[in-house]
């Protein structure tokens, strides 16, 4: 059976959200950066739109475009005028909390979606693939939050164009930087870094202990996720490396266990690194903080409080469930 709705349907809805931005910029005489940011946002909106026919060797080339232009300093924001801070404290005080609903559309949208999507047939055809029925469904969820935002706000249709192109330019090329690292760390595992990190920690650490095993393994997570920016890139070189040699084979501990509270290990990494900047460094930036690592100083403590809890979680359930 044919599903009629796919993923790829929704990266050419982002690719065409992407192209927009490209020629708002484009168009924009008094862009500071005008032709390399236009550039930049239409290679990636190139990739949204086109990546699944696009021959892998063809895609790589575009990313490397792209991050030339980022590295030369040719990806900019626009200084159009936006609204002033008093007009939005004044909207915002018409909206109060009604402008987090659509928001909440998302998750909801996912949750049911995952559940009851690729369940639904139409004679010989399928709504959807369930292999890809939680991504289908937050795309649902995005375009009813969309209409439900301006439905609330009673805005034009134009704005979430004009706003979304603001939000992406002051984010900049740090929005692919979640992407490239995850396909970093698959690099490195299929150039078998996992086992030169398994051959290190063997040598440097008692591992014939299991709780040493567990410790390295979450250390080790958060550790490369410092390093990398990214816990999806960390993942496959820590877990082939430590995870699954000496915690699973050695001492026959639950895959899953290790899988899922090792994840939670390397997202503690996440909190304490300017390398995840999407996360860590363009939210100063955009709430405008004098020190751009404020983010990561309020989460250090946190970050490491969970890292601990997970070291001793992992330990008592990883061999005994």
């Amino acid at each position: 059976m044919s599903p009629l709705l796919t993923v790829e349907f929704f990266y050419g809805v982002t690719g065409a959200v992407l192209a927009l931005v490209a020629g708002r910029i484009a168009l924009d005489a008094g862009h500071p950066k005008r032709w390399g940011s236009a550039l930049f946002w239409g290679l990636l909106a190139v990739v949204f739109i086109f990546g699944k026919i696009l021959p892998p060797v063809g895609t790589g080339y575009l990313l490397l475009t792209m991050v030339l232009l980022a590295a030369a300093g040719q990806v900019g924001r626009s200084n159009e005028a936006t609204s002033t801070k008093p007009e939005r404290v004044l909207r915002a005080g018409v909206l109060q909390n009604r402008i987090f609903w659509p928001v909440l559309l998302i998750p909801a949208s996912a949750i049911v979606g995952s559940l009851c999507l690729g369940r639904i047939h139409f004679g010989t055809f399928e709504l959807a693939d369930p292999k890809q029925a939680t991504l289908i469904s937050v795309g649902i969820g995005m375009l009813l939050a969309l209409a439900a935002g301006l439905t609330v706000t009673r805005a034009r249709i134009t704005v979430p164009v004009a706003e979304g192109s603001r939000l992406l330019q002051t984010v900049g090329w740090a929005v692919i930087l979640p992407q490239l690292l995850a396909a970093l760390g698959g690099i490195f595992a299929q150039a078998g870094v996992g086992p030169v990190v398994a051959g290190l920690v063997s040598r440097a650490l008692p591992t014939q202990f299991p709780f040493v095993a567990v410790a390295a393994y979450c250390l080790g997570m958060a550790l490369f996720t410092v390093i990398m920016g990214n816990a999806f890139a960390a993942f496959p070189v820590i877990t082939l490396g430590i995870g699954l040699p000496l915690i699973v084979q050695q001492h026959h501990g639950n895959p899953a266990i290790m899988a899922s509270i090792g994840m939670l290990s390397g997202y503690c990494g996440t909190l304490l690194t300017p390398m995840a900047a999407n996360f860590n460094l363009v939210p100063a930036l955009l709430l405008e903080l004098p020190d751009k690592h404020a983010v990561i100083k309020a989460q250090v403590p946190m970050a490491l409080v969970i890292l601990a809890t997970n070291v001793l979680l992992m330990y008592f359930c990883v061999y005994r469930f």
